[in-house]
This record gives C-alpha cells, sequence and structure tokens, in this order.
C-alpha cells in the first residue's frame, strides 16, 4: 500500500487570509507552509500587528480571505461588542438587569465558542495588557534580564486583592463575587502547575533552579510576580480545552478569567514595573571579566 501523502495546503505563502486568534477573526497574511505529520501549518502574521505575534497555526484556524468570511468577522466582532456591553451594565448593578445581562453574556460567549475548534481556544488578553507581554519578552530574551525574585508583590497577592475587590464590588452578572475564591483558587493552581515546564524563558531557569533551592517549602505563586502571570493566560486556553468541561461550563469558565485579566488591566501599573527587571548576575559577571580583562591589557 503506497504512503498517504500529506495534504495540499489549502492556502499559499503571501496570501491574505483571515485568521482566529482566541474567539475573533483577524485579517492575516500567510507567511510559511509547512507540512509535518500529514498536516498542514502556516505562519501567519496578523495585520498590523508587532511580528513577536507571529506564530504557527494549523489549517483549521485559517479562512480565506472572502466576502462570506468577513461577514463572519463582523458577525463574531458583533457579538464580542455585545458581550462587553453587557459586562458593563452589569458592572453598573442595577439588580434587575443583571440576571438579563448574565444571560446575554452567557449567550454571546457560547456563540463565540461554537465558531472555532474547541482545541484552539485562547483566553482574550486585553489590549493594555499585550504590550506588557511583548516588553517582557524583550526584556528577558534580548536584553537578558530577569524578573526580581521572590517578586515584591507575588501572584498570591495579586489573587488576594482581586478577591477582596471582586468581593467588595460585585460581580458581572454571573454572581462572580461568591465565585471569587474559586476562580482565584483555580488560577493560582494552574500556575503552580504550569510555572515550570511552559511558563519560563530558557535564560531564567537558571534563575528558577537557584529560587526552587533558597526556597523549596514555598510555592510558584509565592515566589513569581505579575508578569509570569500574565504568561499564564497565553496558555491556559489550550490546557482547558482538554479538560471534561461541557461548553457552557467552560465558557463561564473563560468569563471568570476575562474578569481577571480585566481587573489587572484597569491599572496596569499596579502590577507591573519595568524596574522589578535586573540584569542578570551572569551578564553582571561577565560584564565584569571583560572590565577587568581591559584594565590588564591597558
Amino acid at each position: 500500500m503506497a504512503p498517504k501523502q500529506a495534504p495540499k495546503p489549502e492556502f499559499q505563502e503571501g496570501e491574505r487570509v483571515l485568521c482566529f486568534h482566541g474567539p475573533l477573526l483577524y485579517e492575516a497574511k500567510c507567511l510559511k507552509v509547512a507540512r509535518e505529520d500529514k498536516q498542514v501549518r502556516y505562519l501567519i502574521h496578523y495585520s498590523g500587528w508587532n511580528k513577536n505575534w507571529d506564530e504557527w497555526v494549523p489549517e483549521s484556524r485559517v479562512l480565506k480571505y472572502s466576502e462570506a468570511n468577513l461577514q463572519r468577522q463582523r458577525e463574531l466582532q458583533r457579538a464580542n461588542q455585545e458581550q462587553q456591553a453587557a459586562e458593563g451594565r452589569g458592572a453598573r448593578g442595577a439588580a434587575p438587569g443583571r440576571r438579563g445581562a448574565s444571560a446575554l453574556q452567557q449567550k454571546n460567549v457560547e456563540t463565540l465558542f461554537q465558531n472555532i475548534p474547541r482545541a484552539e481556544l485562547q483566553v482574550q488578553i486585553p489590549a493594555e495588557l499585550k504590550p506588557l507581554l511583548v516588553q517582557d519578552w524583550e526584556l528577558v530574551t534580548k536584553q537578558g534580564r530577569l524578573v526580581a525574585l521572590p517578586a515584591a508583590k507575588n501572584v498570591d497577592s495579586i489573587l488576594e486583592d482581586y478577591v477582596r475587590h471582586r468581593k467588595a464590588h460585585g460581580g458581572t452578572g454571573d454572581h462572580l463575587e461568591y465565585a471569587a475564591d474559586e476562580v482565584a483558587g483555580g488560577i493560582r493552581a494552574y500556575f503552580n502547575v504550569m510555572l515550570g515546564p511552559q511558563l519560563l524563558y530558557e535564560r531564567e531557569r537558571p534563575q528558577h533552579n537557584r529560587v526552587l533551592a533558597s526556597h523549596p517549602d514555598v510555592p510558584m505563586s509565592g515566589l513569581y510576580g505579575a508578569p509570569h502571570l500574565l504568561r499564564l493566560f497565553v496558555r491556559i486556553g489550550t490546557a482547558l480545552s482538554y479538560t471534561p468541561f461541557d461548553d457552557k461550563s467552560l465558557a463561564l469558565l473563560f468569563g471568570y478569567l476575562h474578569d481577571f485579566l480585566r481587573y489587572l488591566a484597569s491599572d496596569p501599573s499596579a502590577f507591573f514595573d519595568v524596574s522589578d527587571y535586573k540584569e542578570a548576575p551572569e551578564a553582571s559577571q561577565k560584564a565584569a571579566r571583560t572590565t577587568e580583562t581591559s584594565q590588564k591589557a591597558a
């Protein structure tokens, strides 16, 4: 029997396309095509986005740039805006409208979830926080800086502040003030499990090993802070897509995660400070050796 041939790519390099990023469709360009393990993947650049957001995606996330799909893009955007508006009305706290806002929000979220493959679900990072992810990447991978550890404001304290805030100000229509403890506990649990294997850049691993040795009985959420917590939300969607939740429960959970991110986005400066990034010890030692060598040569 002849071996099964790799599928023919649906899209070509340089082609203008639409691509799912989370529940929404964005205009994009196909930069490269790769066929791996009998599957086709595309390197996508989102139009108008920093190239750091370029990513390899499966064919299931890419659509032809056509009027029909542009209409689908507009419908998804409209549903997302209605969801945000419903959340805003719920946050203003009119008691008779809370249940109605909750139902509309839930319906819209479920509609969005039905439009993308479950394995491709992604948490939507607020626009106010996306530049911080890029800045974090550049500081660590390009400038060789590391977040000082233990963090001055760790993940545990951030989550505790969120729970107090949500209980004091109420939810967004889904009685989130009563679920805040469970939401924070879930975020904490995923952070502690995923930090080591999934959330660190390679040059951060020596520091990670040192801090583990120095604080063997402290969970990661007690050592790391906001930058690493924000990285969690880039990856947690994929992890949650493999859980046994039904679509409605998963939609509700994502709504809770988005509420927490909006809390961070309401005042990013309270959680993110570039001064928390320090020169790595290895870089300091290398600079010292270079200076010493130069002085001897002189």
